[in-house]
């Protein structure tokens, strides 16, 4: 007789596409849990979804909003209502109402994943009623769910502060060790000179990430190339804008590319940048899984002065922190390329880091926490 335990984790994004969904459902399948995934995908061309126990259902975001989360809502109801596990996760505040009320009502145990500070994301400071309708429903529901896990420790406390709750655990987006399987050549297919210094951006091309930053210092930057892998709603603005500065032979954006992947891809960067802008309260609390991905790859750091990407860069010695609000951007990175130490001199301290600000090492910190 089979008594494994299960877990429904509900998010709204692309599972296979998500580091935090694929590394806490190995995890958790390593543990002896059944998992079920129920995710969306509205931005990969020519998807036609998947199913199984990870399963994700394409919607449609080109023409309606309403049409879109209308689609999104009953998808999800759908799948919950066939469900039947012993723990349910809403991975992120657009899943948490429906999660919460079928958690409830099966009488199962139900966990929020509060990977964001959701109601002062960036892309929402100028959006007052979704922020206070954001706000609303997150008060309500976060009440109602049995734990609250945050990625970040300033994100719990803030969390724990502002909603009244107790407890949150903190379990970091940390990406779990992986080694380059495949020499891609950047350089080659990019036709980068030897010479030239290797700047990588990964993640969702938004607003307030510093890559307009980056591409506005491109032309005093003579001997730096700028990669940006991941796609969003402002590359064709960032296009234009290195096509004005006269450097889109030295900006290349290659797209998104999947997590088994994107290693091999990234130890190929000199120099990995993290320029959050501090343009709302969740991108000043930022820790992005990107930061630790580059160390992961062997690859130095270069983050903004915001307190926990600062923390990690001073505590561990991984990189180089910059003012990008006050200071000039591209003198401050001429001077890393021309005076720090490089990539493979910084090895060994890239490397006793990644053994440490991994995965695997953050779970088993929290494991006892989960799902008792």
């Amino acid at each position: 007789m089979n008594f494994k335990k299960s877990v429904c984790i509900a998010f709204l994004g692309n599972a296979f596409n998500d580091t935090r969904v694929t590394n806490l459902v190995d995890s958790l399948t390593k543990e002896g849990f059944e998992v079920r995934v129920i995710s969306f995908d509205w931005t990969s061309e020519n998807f036609t979804g998947k199913d199984g126990n990870i399963a994700v259902f394409k919607l449609d975001k080109t023409n309606s909003h309403i049409k879109y989360y209308l689609n999104f809502i009953k998808i999800l109801f759908t799948q919950l209502r066939k469900t039947n596990c012993d723990y349910y996760v809403a991975s992120d505040v657009y899943t948490l109402p429906l999660v919460t009320f079928f958690a409830k009502f099966k009488k199962k145990k139900i966990y929020y994943d509060c990977r964001e500070l959701y109601p002062f994301l960036a892309g929402l400071r100028n959006r007052k009623y979704l922020q206070i309708a954001i706000r609303f429903i997150e008060r309500v529901f976060i009440s109602k769910v049995d734990k609250v896990i945050a990625t970040a420790p300033m994100d719990a406390q803030f969390i724990q502060h502002y909603y009244k709750i107790t407890d949150p655990i903190v379990l970091r987006n940390l990406p779990k060790i992986k080694k380059c399987t495949e020499s891609i050549n950047l350089r080659g297919k990019l036709n980068i000179p030897e010479n030239s210094k290797i700047l990588l951006y990964q993640g969702v091309i938004f607003e307030g990430r510093g890559i307009g930053k980056t591409i506005s210092a491109l032309p005093k930057l003579e001997d730096a190339h700028f990669i940006v892998i991941g796609s969003g709603n402002k590359r064709k603005e960032y296009e234009k804008l290195a096509i004005d500065l006269g450097v889109e032979d030295r900006v290349h954006f290659i797209g998104t590319k999947s997590q088994e992947e994107l290693i091999n891809y990234t130890t190929e960067a000199d120099y990995g940048l993290s320029l959050i802008e501090n343009i709302s309260l969740s991108y000043y609390y930022a820790l992005p899984n990107k930061m630790f991905e580059y160390i992961a790859a062997g690859v130095p750091v270069i983050c903004s002065a915001l307190p926990q990407m600062k923390d990690i860069v001073d505590d561990y010695k991984v990189g180089w922190v910059l003012d990008i609000e006050n200071g000039n951007v591209a003198s401050a990175i001429e001077k890393i390329m021309k005076e720090a130490p490089d990539k493979n001199t910084m090895k060994n301290v890239l490397e006793k880091a990644s053994a440490e600000l991994n995965w695997d090492v953050e779970f088993e910190k929290i494991k006892g926490k989960l799902f008792t």
